[in-house]
């Protein structure tokens, strides 16, 4: 792919380095804004929020932190501790599991968009993407023993879930669930919900590209999020840039940035195409704006893998979802988008 491919930029000031302290901006109806962040999931997680004072405002964001971090307790995939790491190497090939409550709805709307997307999106694919993952430590092709055994442990419609009992089953040995496509926009709801409940409304999470965002700032019709213009790998601008002013809404993108690996002249994606375990080699980027962050994290790696023409038909055929396809062609990038896309666009 190629490289700066459509980036989510928040139009907020810089973090301040410290987790613990908050950066008041200017007041507005009688709130002053509030930037926090800390690294969880192996990204910076930013909080922006607009509080009535610097107490509430603190304790409101440590509150949405806590949620996250344990979130990634349970839904990590590189922590062996994980309740999604307990699970894969559970015995679960002989009988259900019962799993929790964090757990249960992120595998749920996983399995739900998997059918929706023919296996594009597919989070039983952790051997490939491990296999994947050395490939690129390496800068070597998996060979194809490895990529076949690998696929023995892969396959969604492996993955039994029981919905009266919440329970999973892992029907073929050696299966390993990723989440990583889904739980960073989980997580971003997840701590807006907790700033709600302590009742900060006026705020936004952003997990690197996966944002999840409630009332506007106060005075401001919605939160603006601007998306870089798609440049070739000398940096020429393929595209234009665009602002989106939204709501109460989960903003994602999927795309190449620097998370690439040139092997054998091609150049692959961190991404990995569940079909064939190799990263994508397609140079699409993907925004995608919905109702939830869980929803547009996983629906823009489904539609990366899908490509434009399938995947645009999957965003026309869910419901309250709206995105963006950029795909480079030669010197010149072609865009398609939902009907409503374009009505999110800042004028």
């Amino acid at each position: 792919m190629l490289a700066g491919l459509l980036l989510l930029c928040l139009t907020v000031a810089p973090p301040d380095a410290s987790n613990q302290h908050a950066n008041p901006a200017n007041s507005a109806g009688g709130l002053a804004r509030y930037e926090y962040s800390q690294v969880h999931m192996g990204t910076r997680f930013r909080v922006v929020l607009y509080g009535p004072d610097r107490v509430t405002a603190n304790e409101a964001a440590q509150a949405a932190f806590d949620r996250i971090a344990k979130l990634d307790s349970v839904l990590s995939d590189y922590n062996p501790q994980s309740e999604l790491s307990r699970l894969s190497v559970s015995n679960s090939l002989e009988r259900p599991v019962k799993v929790s409550d964090e757990l249960w709805p992120v595998l749920h709307h996983a399995q739900q968009l998997a059918l929706q997307s023919d296996g594009a999106f597919d989070i039983t694919a952790g051997p490939l993407t491990s296999l994947w993952r050395s490939s690129r430590r390496s800068g070597h092709l998996p060979s194809k023993d490895e990529l076949l055994t690998a696929r023995q442990a892969t396959g969604y419609s492996h993955l039994k879930l029981n919905a009266c009992q919440r329970t999973a089953q892992l029907l073929r040995p050696n299966m390993r669930l990723d989440l990583g496509g889904i739980a960073k926009g989980y997580a971003a709801d997840e701590g807006l919900r907790i700033l709600a409940k302590r009742g900060i409304v006026h705020a936004l999470v952003a997990a690197s590209g996966d944002i999840a965002v409630g009332a506007p700032p106060p005075g401001e019709r919605g939160w603006r999020i601007a998306i870089a213009p798609l440049r070739n790998e000398d940096g020429a601008i393929l595209s234009p840039a665009r602002t989106l002013e939204v709501s109460h809404a989960g903003v994602s993108t999927s795309g190449e940035a620097e998370q690439h690996v040139d092997i054998g002249g091609i150049r692959y994606s961190h991404i990995v195409d569940p079909r064939t375990g190799l990263g994508l080699t397609t140079s699409n980027s993907v925004t995608i704006v919905s109702p939830h962050g869980m929803t547009s994290d996983a629906l823009a790696t489904a539609v990366s893998v899908l490509g434009p023409k399938k995947g645009l038909s999957l965003l026309v055929a869910t419901p309250g979802v709206q995105g963006l396809i950029v795909s480079a062609k030669g010197d010149k990038a072609e865009s398609v988008t939902t009907q409503g896309f374009t009505k999110l666009e800042s004028r």
